[in-house]
């Protein structure tokens, strides 16, 4: 069993990653420092029958010392985290190019609309597949992310990306990418009912010409023009 993280197919997983394992690193780091020296302590302070009880007031310069060093790590990250989550989540960040979907949560599956051969939504050539996802690898996505009842979460782990679609927000936008083709899963990420554990949708990125054909197959059968 792999114990690292979920294959990265996404841009954004890059940073992303990066991110996570520089704070695994630093939070394992004080883990086993506070830890260590705990042990250390029940070790070296033991009592026994002949030690002598010693109080101390404390050090007010360690005291400060491990109150900064912490403070300068936490405002550091915050500021890098900001860094990336304005790259990704700011709309003025958007790609131009992107091919849109609308995908819609309720309780329990996944309605995604997609634009036909135009690839412009809100024509006529729309259609909706339940619990499947398709769109060209190598190429931005957006999705304009709906609910109709609770909240969920729209989550592809090998994609980085993971947003809750909230009841009455129609405006949450994301983006991201696959950089090849590959098969996932669209799972929800919120605890949304008695049938959260089954609220789930495949995801496939397509080569190019297999999406346009998958899509041109789609608006076909449903009728488009």
């Amino acid at each position: 069993m792999d114990w690292s993280l979920p294959p990265n197919f996404s841009t954004h997983g890059d940073v992303i990653d990066q991110l996570f394992w520089i704070i695994l690193g630093l939070t394992g780091l004080a883990f086993v420092l506070v830890e260590g020296g705990i042990i250390w302590f029940l070790v070296r302070y033991r009592g026994t029958p002949s030690r002598r009880a010693h109080y101390t007031h404390g050090s007010n310069r360690l005291e400060v010392v491990w109150t900064v060093i912490p403070a300068v790590i936490i405002v550091v990250l915050g500021g890098y985290s900001a860094m990336v989550w304005d790259d990704i989540k700011n709309e003025n960040k958007f790609p131009e190019d992107a091919l849109e979907f609308t995908v819609i949560g309720k309780q329990f599956e996944w309605n995604v609309v997609y634009p036909g051969v135009d690839e412009v939504l809100g024509t006529s050539d729309d259609f909706e597949v339940r619990n499947q996802f398709h769109f060209p690898a190598g190429e931005n996505v957006i999705v304009n992310l709906r609910s109709e009842d609770v909240i969920h979460s729209f989550f592809i782990p090998e994609l980085r990306v993971k947003q809750d679609a909230v009841p009455g927000m129609d405006n949450i936008r994301i983006w991201f990418d696959s950089r090849e083709p590959g098969q996932f899963e669209i799972a929800c990420a919120e605890l949304c009912g008695l049938g959260h554990y089954r609220m789930e949708a495949s995801v496939t990125a397509h080569a190019r010409a297999d999406f346009d054909a998958w899509q041109a197959s789609q608006v076909a059968e449903n009728g488009g023009e």
